[in-house]
């Protein structure tokens, strides 16, 4: 059961293609929105699992990019109505009765409705082990007075290290500094119910974050999830015909943009991209969104801009993409599951975050892991065409970058090999779940 948006969806799909090879019986249960929305996509996966829905308790017209209203919304409305769909799916399905309920993050109030009905439960944190530990650290923080306890915000300017072999933190890019104190309070509270869960699945390795998974013995490192041999990974209709258009570049000289399923650039922001695209003079292959009715912002592509050597596409088919020798570097928003696959696809990155964990995970990547680059705003707060131009001519003229990505990836590897830590670790929870 994941929070309805696409960076939590997208995992708790690849992690249920994963139990279902192993001879699990899924039900995925989605909002009757995003069901509507995601209807001929849901139809492929359904050999590998069953679809259930409830309604989100929002209005058709209501605007979903508001997180603290869906959070609100869905902690309002559904609770009640996943205990009676949990009751009528056990009465009606003697041997697929559900045994074990996986939840993301913001929604830990349905391990609290498991637990009424004596179901086991786990959570699947779809962001970093770091970050899921800076939410746990939030008691800590308050009473060393580094945080208000009301606003989550920070007191003093200053960086801290949460714990040891992690990244330095700024306290004012905290994961819920930019999201508001209404979503800073429902975390302290979704945190508490998450403690109901058995175990903490997380999407990463031992390599990646040996700090934060020295937390506690709950946090289960079973990534990198995107490894598995499945073909469809992702509820948004992705256009392939970009696979195509690399096949005719050389081997690592395409630059490949995405900024995931939320950011949003504002328009002179969205020029100075593409133009600095354009100034490259190399290909570049750039996912730009489609508005929807309540993206307040309508990007124009610039007079100036040719894109004669890019092509732009909606949505990607993103694990194959970075995978591709074609690709050279990756212009991204620092999402976890962007990261994820740049990672295990031995990428360099260019570093673009907007909000929440993506601070921290630029973090990992500059520093600790020093596979990629960050980009830096001007005076006037933009990221501008030129910073584009030099960054990616400076990443790409850094071997030792590009050495350390691939050495990277061959630790990920190692780790879904048959007798690597995540796949002993995956082994270990399918083992709990069915006991």
């Amino acid at each position: 059961m994941p929070y309805p948006i696409l960076g939590h969806m997208n995992p708790l799909l690849q992690f249920s293609q994963v139990l279902a090879t192993r001879g699990c019986k899924i039900t995925f249960l989605i909002t009757e929105f995003n069901q509507k929305r995601m209807k001929g996509e849901i139809e492929h996966l359904e050999e590998h699992m069953k679809f259930v829905t409830l309604p989100d308790g929002l209005d058709p017209e209501d605007d979903r990019s508001d997180q603290s209203k869906v959070i609100l919304s869905l902690r309002r409305t559904m609770p009640s109505k996943l205990h009676k769909l949990i009751q009528d799916i056990n009465a009606l399905e003697c041997d697929k009765k559900i045994t074990c309920i996986v939840v993301s993050k913001n929604i830990g109030w349905a391990l609290e409705v498991g637990h009424e009905l004596g179901i086991k439960g786990a959570l699947l944190w779809p962001a970093s082990a770091t970050s899921f530990a800076s939410f746990q650290s939030i008691p800590k923080l308050i009473h060393e007075g580094i945080i208000d306890p009301q606003t989550g915000l920070p007191t003093r300017k200053q960086e801290i290290q949460l714990l040891p072999n992690s990244a330095m933190m700024d306290t004012a890019k905290l994961p819920w500094c930019s999201l508001g104190k209404n979503f800073f309070l429902h975390m302290v509270e979704d945190t508490q119910s998450l403690k109901l869960g058995e175990w903490w699945l997380c999407n990463t390795t031992c390599d990646l974050e040996p700090g934060a998974l020295a937390m506690g013995p709950r946090l289960l490192p079973i990534g990198p999830l995107m490894q598995t041999n499945t073909n469809k990974s992702s509820f948004w209709r992705e256009d392939p015909t970009c696979l195509n258009w690399l096949d005719q570049y050389p081997p690592q000289s395409v630059v490949y943009v995405s900024f995931g399923s939320l950011a949003v650039i504002d328009p002179n922001q969205f020029k100075e991209l593409a133009i600095g695209l354009d100034l490259l003079n190399r290909p570049f292959l750039w996912v730009v969104r489609p508005s929807n009715d309540h993206n307040k912002v309508k990007n124009a592509y610039p007079n100036e801009f040719h894109g004669s050597k890019g092509k732009i596409i909606s949505w990607a088919p993103q694990k194959k993409i970075l995978n591709h020798p074609s690709i050279a570097c990756f212009i991204t928003h620092c999402g976890w599951n962007s990261i994820i696959e740049g990672v295990c696809g031995g990428i360099p990155f260019l570093c673009w975050p907007f909000f929440s964990d993506q601070f921290i995970n630029k973090s990992y990547i500059c520093d600790v892991w020093k596979v990629g680059m960050g980009l830096d705003k001007d005076e006037n707060g933009l990221i501008s065409k030129g910073e584009i131009r030099k960054k990616v001519d400076q990443l790409l003229g850094n071997e030792e970058i590009k050495v350390r990505s691939l050495k990277l990836k061959e630790l990920m590897v190692d780790n879904s090999a048959e007798e690597g830590q995540s796949s002993k670790n995956l082994k270990k929870f399918i083992n709990w779940a069915k006991d």
